[in-house]
């Protein structure tokens, strides 16, 4: 990572809050991060456009809001392509109530399979473990919300949440279109 402020869940959801942007945090990630791992060019600015049409009624992000959400993908990228495994979901600290941190995980998954849904629109490419994935995933975001607050729950979350952080590697390893090997293969061709 860089010497940038790393963003948090909170600092990111009181970003989109601020600026009367109606959407959760641990979503946009999910999108962003779906996005990322399916091989969206480094390069490309196109999830502004589709945070705009999906979530913002097709306006532009207020200025601060968008230079937020460009250091979130700036960090998400850097966190994607760490070796050491950097990449964290973004969801609540663990001292909000288990509810929440599961409601979060839920949306979290659903932005993912939507945005990987919108850059990888070929399901017949994909391997066998990444078509697991996704319908994992599909299953992880339709988490009920009637869930006992004990520590055998508390257990399944951060299980649940440590596979589909791993899983979503998995799939950026497959997928994602890491800078550098993107200005190999243009030099190449």
């Amino acid at each position: 990572m860089t010497n940038q402020e790393t963003i948090d869940f909170a600092s990111l959801q009181a970003a989109l809050t601020s600026n009367d942007v109606q959407l959760h945090a641990s979503e946009l990630h999910g999108v962003i991060s779906g996005l990322i791992s399916a091989g969206m060019p480094f390069e490309s600015s196109e999830y502004l456009t589709i945070i705009n049409d999906m979530f913002n009624n097709g306006e532009g992000l207020p200025i601060n809001a968008k230079n937020t959400v460009k250091g979130m993908v700036s960090q998400t990228w850097q966190a994607m392509l760490d070796d050491q495994f950097a990449f964290q979901l973004l969801l609540p600290d663990d001292d909000e109530s288990l509810l929440e941190r599961c409601h979060a995980l839920a949306v979290w998954v659903q932005g993912y399979n939507l945005g990987f849904g919108l850059q990888q629109t070929s399901k017949a490419s994909l391997s066998d473990d990444v078509k697991e994935v996704l319908n994992d995933f599909s299953e992880i975001a339709n988490l009920s919300e009637d869930l006992e607050e004990d520590e055998d729950t508390e257990q399944a979350f951060y299980e649940i949440s440590e596979y589909v952080r791993i899983s979503s590697l998995l799939c950026f390893s497959e997928l994602g279109v890491p800078p550098e090997d993107k200005k190999a293969q243009e030099t190449l061709h």
